[in-house]
């Protein structure tokens, strides 16, 4: 099958550090390219794939200060994407909804992940071209009011083996919290979390330009190098690491999560997650197995003393079973066999019917 990716240009694929999204992307298609798929990547030029990489720019985004208009260049790579439209069987668009009205324009039909959220103008958007096939990242994340051809719930998955295993929390213990430095994340949550309980906090993750004034004024002030401690923004290794090494990790988040692969990537370290109710977090999370769902700072609290009970191998068990790069992209390819088979079909045939590969045919 010829499958062409598109990955936001914000970020390198895979990402050095922080990066969700450019993550799954980079994980997958590798994965479809070892499965004997003929796969195009379009991402920075920094990328790193298996892939054949097209790029419209040499590097990631975030990290050219003299990029003023990042929209152009996402223009310009969806451009490159779409005049090369009729060279792929399938487009899987990783960027949101900027990519909803070029889609319409061909007859290569476009897949487009829902990695994001909704807000009161992309809804506009998304409502104008509800009738392209979408694929949530879980069911939480999905808007029944907007109608939207959601095709498939996809799980994001993670390569499991690039995660060391930690039998046992190292000592002294400590807590562990590992996100963007932000309001939605929680940090504050975090970090009020630790001190009623009077546990240690390691905090790592970067700083968007629109936190600045909340790490300076909330978060900063609070960091005393000893009880709370920061560690800036964090590698795979030192992710891995830090996770790894905590009694739990805290996800304390104050909006609906579509997905947090934070909380699968603390679970196949061996560490159990303390996380908010709220989005995505009860289909990740198994309450009182992986984890506790928590209604409040205080039911987080009350859930560290539980922690030790918890079985830290049913924790990375859980992540082989249901979140692997392997599970992803048996999803993946499901959705694209399922499109175009229903293709095929409008069409009575009159178009070259791809070769679909399966897990077995490998």
């Amino acid at each position: 099958m010829r499958i062409a990716q598109v990955a936001p240009l914000w970020e390198r694929v895979p990402p050095p550090a922080y990066g969700g999204i450019e993550l799954v992307v980079g994980l997958l298609t590798d994965e479809l390219v070892r499965r004997g798929h003929e796969v195009t990547l379009f991402a920075s030029g920094d990328s790193i794939s298996l892939a054949k990489l097209e790029s419209v720019h040499p590097c990631a985004l975030r990290l050219d200060r003299t990029v003023k208009e990042h929209s152009v260049y996402d223009m310009l790579n969806l451009a490159r994407v779409y005049e090369q439209a009729e060279e792929f069987d399938i487009i899987h668009s990783h960027i949101g909804f900027p990519a909803l009205t070029y889609a319409k324009l061909v007859k290569t039909p476009t897949v487009h992940t829902l990695h994001g959220i909704f807000t009161p103008d992309n809804e506009k958007i998304f409502k104008h071209a509800k009738n392209q096939p979408y694929v949530s990242i879980s069911d939480a994340q999905r808007e029944q009011r907007l109608g939207l051809n959601c095709v498939a719930t996809v799980y994001n998955g993670i390569d499991v083996n690039s995660y060391k295993f930690y039998v046992q929390p190292e000592e002294p213990p400590y807590l562990a919290f590992l996100g963007r430095i932000s309001p939605e994340k929680g940090t504050h949550l975090a970090i009020e979390i630790a001190k009623k309980a009077g546990w240690r906090l390691k905090m790592a993750g970067k700083v968007d330009v629109v936190d600045v004034e909340y790490y300076e004024s909330e978060i900063k002030p609070l960091i005393d190098g000893k009880q709370i401690e920061y560690l800036g923004e964090a590698n795979h290794q030192q992710k891995n690491t830090l996770m790894g090494g905590a009694v739990a990790t805290l996800f304390p988040i104050t909006w609906r999560e579509p997905f947090g692969l934070v909380m699968v990537e603390s679970m196949a370290s061996g560490t159990p997650v303390i996380a908010m109710n709220l989005g995505s977090t009860q289909e990740i999370i198994t309450h009182g197995k992986t984890g506790f769902l928590c209604n409040s700072v205080e039911e987080c609290v009350s859930a560290i003393s539980k922690v030790a009970e918890l079985d830290r191998f049913a924790c990375r068990e859980n992540v082989w079973n249901r979140f692997s790069v392997q599970n992803m992209t048996d999803g993946y390819e499901a959705v694209y066999q399922k499109i175009l088979a229903e293709r095929f079909a409008r069409n009575n045939g009159y178009f070259r019917k791809p070769v679909l590969l399966s897990n077995s045919s490998i």
